[in-house]
């Protein structure tokens, strides 16, 4: 049976925030694309992952006319904590570098994304299954298999792979055309949601000679948190007062005690660091998780994607008006300076914060030293800062 054929200037693999946020970017430029996305809406929206969005994340969803909800239903957040040896110190964004962050789960990202395209008349497939990518040496196409059932043929003139952390189209470049590197962390993240009374009104980052903990917040009476755990740890084995044990040992001190409640949900949160280089090949490009992933402790992950989909929306863009393939050329070296900045600043969070287990007397000083000289010098408040709210735009 004959596939059915589909035109479009750009095709785009992943219906998730970064796919659908450069399908919103070429939109407003008359730049057609479709996406394609395995997952139904329902499951992408049903699926609950926290965020901490930059500043730059915050304008262009605003400026680009997504949706303001960021602004009027996101926590904007001037500081954040970093507690040790029963101590905070915080560290204030806005007085060191004149910048903050919002707290906004990633799921209303994708709603408001999502919503935007709909109303827009966007040409977006959920649930498709089969999907598979052909001549990236000639004419570009992604075969599929639509939601309901006809086979299609999508030809287009470039291809973004922004499938997530399990990319096909990352797997469409040969070996001998590109490096990846990889670093595996020894702990995981026991993330909990819990109803209880917010603990602060900012995000606390604690370090401790029992592990680290996370005290994030959700709305006014659930929130999430996490602590360090071991990467096979069995959620079953951990009842409400063992979890809530552990996070007292952990934050609690001086005068500081974490509101408490019934636990809701309770996963395991295993990460790594991966990069791909390039970032591009041929008439295919890499976009977010298919490209990078970063440990939760920076609050990068989101934030890269979107600034990879800027980079890449640029190059697009000026091809489409001007035929120059110049920017698309440095589309990958562009992405990959913010994105090593970001590896290393996660890398930094998390061995500065984690105990690894059996560490040594000199090993747990040596990371006191390391807290005191970043909390006691302006200079080291403002790397601190300026990562965490997120670097200028590429140029």
């Amino acid at each position: 049976m004959a596939r059915h054929v589909v035109r479009t200037q750009v095709a785009i693999v992943g219906g998730g925030p970064a796919g659908l946020m450069l399908s919103h970017l070429l939109a407003r430029e008359g730049i057609e694309s479709t996406v394609v996305e395995l997952r139904s809406r329902q499951e992408i929206a049903e699926t609950v992952r926290a965020g901490i969005l930059e500043h730059g994340t915050v304008n262009l969803l605003v400026d680009g006319g997504v949706s303001d909800r960021v602004l009027t239903d996101g926590d904007r957040h001037d500081g954040i904590e970093l507690r040790f040896n029963g101590e905070s110190h915080r560290i204030d964004f806005h007085d060191l570098v004149g910048e903050s962050v919002w707290l906004y789960p990633q799921t209303d990202v994708f709603k408001d994304l999502a919503a935007r395209r709909e109303a827009d008349g966007g040409d977006v497939r959920y649930g498709v299954t089969d999907t598979a990518i052909h001549d990236l040496d000639g004419d570009p196409r992604v075969w599929f298999t639509d939601v309901d059932g006809t086979e299609v043929e999508l030809r287009a003139e470039f291809i973004v792979g922004a499938d997530g952390s399990r990319s096909h189209c990352r797997g469409q470049i040969p070996e001998a055309h590109r490096k990846w590197y990889f670093h595996e962390y020894p702990f995981a993240w026991f993330g909990i949601l819990a109803e209880a009374p917010r603990s602060s009104e900012e995000l606390i980052y604690a370090n401790s000679e029992n592990g680290f903990a996370l005290i994030s917040q959700r709305t006014e009476t659930v929130q999430r948190m996490y602590f360090q755990c071991d990467p096979g740890e069995d959620v079953n084995n951990w009842s409400d007062e063992r979890i809530w044990e552990t996070f007292r040992s952990r934050v609690n001190g001086n005068g500081f005690e974490l509101k408490e409640g019934p636990v809701l949900d309770k996963t395991v949160l295993k990460f790594r660091s991966f990069v791909q280089a390039p970032m591009r090949h041929k008439k295919l490009f890499l976009a977010g998780d298919a490209a990078h992933t970063v440990p939760p402790t920076g609050a990068k992950g989101l934030n890269l994607a979107i600034a990879d989909v800027r980079v890449l929306f640029e190059g697009l863009d000026s091809y489409y008006k001007t035929g120059s393939e110049a920017l698309l050329d440095r589309y990958s070296s562009r992405a990959l300076d913010r994105v090593w900045k970001a590896q290393h600043f996660s890398y930094w969070m998390t061995s500065m914060l984690h105990t690894p287990e059996g560490a040594d007397d000199f090993a747990r000083a040596r990371q006191l030293g390391e807290l005191n000289s970043v909390v006691s010098s302006r200079h080291g408040r403002a790397y601190l800062a300026e990562a965490y709210t997120g670097w200028p735009s590429a140029r």
